[in-house]
């Protein structure tokens, strides 16, 4: 990339800032130790916004690769979707306040990360394997990002980010709390145009110019994505306790994504939550907890940016492909709290219904006619759940309990017809349009703190989960050297048996962690290849989904440590391995040997950090879905910022030496997958200007 004014100006700051003058502020740092070491166990992480605020990234699934045992699938510049140990989709619970969202895009252009801006959030909480029983799914883990809430009189906090590629990020949040009322209003705008990798190309400059899936001369050097996000949110207290609701709207346009065969025209998302808490409501029940959700999502999605659109005697309209969706989800929750004998148990029911409906059309297909790709499914769940936390003694406690699921789905616009002549042929079990599944879930955890500064973990947990409508019911009819994608409505719950062995050593200047993890996955839901069922008819071979048993092992280290001088260090380290028992074979979409190590000068107020970040080869792969090895690599980034009373200054570099590098993780489940992979962007300089009162 030529080193524009940008570029030199980002050097200037970096040097300046490095010479400024600390303030009288104390490090912020050790606090975050000292929390850590409180109140983190090794089955959880958690990311502050202060880190986010750090770093460029433009999305929570970017963001959470900094912590141990996360990464994330890239297709396009913003949109990174989340994978927790391998987990990934549906495996994991993705939360905002505890309100389960849902994209719309069956590529998951639009996953549920992407549906809330950085600016909304205080930090986010991480929860690693199936250790969540107030909540269904999830057995992977859960990822919940916890909103900013207002605090007693008057604030504000303005955000303006800029970086390379037009890159721009900026928000503005004000809030009042009084007594018994308060309120926050904020807004958020992040654009940017297409990234260069470190080879010099544009994000969106990856495929041979023989294929039609490359971008019309007009479209590969545009706007990468254009997202607006406004929310709103009013709470009052009840005695020792508080209600609030809050709304979200959020409205992004002309996103890319290089790796599918099309892109997102627009996603309109709204977010509606209610939520209620009442301290000691009854002298038997402590707390008592109320919230109830709905969250809407309508994306568009056609290939008019790519050369498959160019006007021919097939194609007459703008688009060639176009795939309209639309998913909403609402539920709601009562949880209570109640002192029981030594210990406190917590208890509590739950319901939501998720509706998801996807129509494609294609001038390949009969000529537009339209087919229901996600034929109007709605999925109904019904959960209750105890949990009792025992101190056996003042060194150890047992946390344990038990849920129990009913789900019923339903496809809606799936006909007979349909089911019989396009479904049917490729599978041998009797089908149907609907599906119910009961389901129970349960854990155990042990927390022994050995010592003042050493605290050991071991936990046990089976959880299980409903597959989601497109893995029961997608069905899209394609020709040519295009496969079929079908949905398996005769699939089961996949349930993941786990156990957890791990240790956290904590002190005033030290928070070290690590774990070990195994997880036995029955009917673990794997893509499959089904053949051609009838010769030379209409039908042809056809990408589906089938249980199969696997394992997932693995381990991970994370320490943050304040060394003499105001140095810290910090340091993560993570493995994972799948296997395919069925097969003996590598479990397809896992991801390597991963870690970072970062030295840092931080004095309250100022600081500089240079962070190593790497990844070694990826050569455990899934032949038989053509999954390729991906070479390893290391990155080196850079960053300093200063703060100056109520303003807040850092700039940085990431990719210094501009390597051109691809993570692991591909895009083998997605039905528009266009088989080529979007490398990571070079190097890259940001600066971040915050003010706050």
């Amino acid at each position: 990339m030529p080193y524009d004014r940008f570029s030199r100006f980002s050097l200037f700051g970096l040097i300046f800032l490095a010479q400024a003058d600390p303030s009288l502020g104390e490090s912020l740092i050790l606090d975050e130790i000292t929390v850590r070491g409180e109140q983190q166990q090794t089955i959880e992480e958690n990311l502050t916004i202060r880190e986010v605020r750090e770093s460029p990234s433009r999305d929570i699934g970017e963001a959470l690769q900094n912590l141990p045992g996360l990464s994330s699938v890239r297709k396009g510049a913003i949109a990174n979707d989340v994978v927790l140990r391998g987990f990934q989709r549906d495996n994991l619970n993705m939360f905002l306040d505890g309100v389960r969202l849902h994209g719309g895009c069956p590529s998951r252009m639009d996953p549920p990360s992407f549906h809330f801006d950085f600016a909304e959030v205080e930090s986010i909480q991480v929860i690693k394997g199936p250790y969540d029983l107030t909540n269904p799914g999830g057995i992977g883990g859960m990822v919940n990002a916890v909103s900013k809430t207002p605090k007693p009189g008057p604030a504000a906090n303005l955000n303006l980010s800029y970086g390379s590629y037009n890159y721009l990020d900026g928000s503005a949040t004000l809030s009042y709390g009084a007594d018994r009322l308060d309120g926050l209003l904020g807004y958020a705008h992040k654009s940017s145009d297409v990234p260069e990798s470190g080879d010099g190309k544009l994000l969106t400059d990856i495929y041979p110019v023989t294929s039609p899936n490359r971008y019309r001369a007009g479209s590969i050097d545009s706007s990468a994505y254009d997202t607006d996000t406004f929310w709103i949110k009013g709470g009052t207290k009840i005695g020792e306790g508080r209600s609030e609701l809050s709304y979200s709207y959020q409205d992004a346009d002309h996103v890319l994504y290089p790796a599918l065969l099309m892109d997102a025209d627009y996603d309109r998302t709204h977010r509606l939550n209610w939520m209620t808490t009442l301290e000691n409501p009854t002298s038997a029940i402590s707390k008592l907890f109320f919230q109830a959700w709905y969250n809407q999502v309508d994306h568009l999605m056609d290939d008019t940016e790519r050369m498959s659109s160019m006007p021919s005697m097939m194609v007459n309209r703008d688009y060639m492909m176009q795939t309209d969706a639309e998913t909403f989800t609402f539920g709601s929750k009562l949880n209570g709290e109640i002192p029981l004998g030594p210990g406190s148990l917590k208890t509590g029911v739950d319901f939501y219904q998720r509706n998801w409906d996807a129509t494609n059309e294609s001038a390949m297909w009969m000529r537009y006619t339209a087919q229901p790709m996600i034929p109007d499914v709605d999925m109904n769940n019904f959960g209750a759940f105890a949990e009792y936390n025992w101190p056996l003694a003042l060194s150890v406690s047992l946390k344990g309990g038990a849920r129990f699921d009913y789900t019923k789905v339903v496809a809606n616009d799936l006909s007979d017809a349909r089911l019989a002549s396009l479904y049917q042929p490729y599978f041998s079990a009797a089908l149907d349009s609907e599906t119910d599944f009961k389901e129970p879930s349960a854990n155990l955890q042990l927390n022994w703190k050995a010592t003042d500064s050493l605290e050991v973990f071991t936990g046990i947990a089976s959880a299980s989960r409903p597959p989601d409508q497109q893995e029961l019911f997608i069905g899209l009819q394609r020709t040519g050297m295009a496969k079929n994608w079908l949905g398996n409505p005769s699939l089961d719950a996949p349930r993941n048996n786990q156990v957890d062995v791990g240790a956290k050593w904590t002190g005033s200047k030290i928070f070290a962690s690590a774990g070990i993890f195994y997880s036995s996955v029955n009917d673990y839901i794997n893509i499959a290849e089904a053949g051609d069922p009838d010769g030379g008819g209409e039908l042809i071979m056809a990408r589906t989904y089938e249980n199969i048993d696997a394992e997932i092992w693995g381990a991970e280290f994370g320490s943050q440590i304040a060394l003499p001088y105001d140095l810290f260090a910090k340091g993560t380290l993570s493995y994972v391995h799948g296997e395919n028992r069925d097969t003996d074979q590598p479990l397809s979409e896992i991801p390597p040997l991963s870690g970072s190590l970062a030295l840092r000068y931080d004095n309250g107020g100022y600081f500089m950090e240079v962070t190593e970040r790497f990844a070694s080869k990826q050569d455990r792969v899934d032949t038989s879905l053509s999954e390729e090895e991906t070479a390893g690599w290391a990155v080196t980034d850079l960053k300093a910022g200063v703060n100056w009373q109520r303003w807040d200054l850092v700039g940085g570099i990431n990719n210094l030496f501009d390597k051109y590098y691809l993570t692991h993780l591909s895009y083998q489940r997605d039905p528009f997958q266009s088989g080529v992979k979007v490398p990571e962007m070079g190097i890259f300089f940001y600066v971040n200007l915050s003010y706050h009162f």
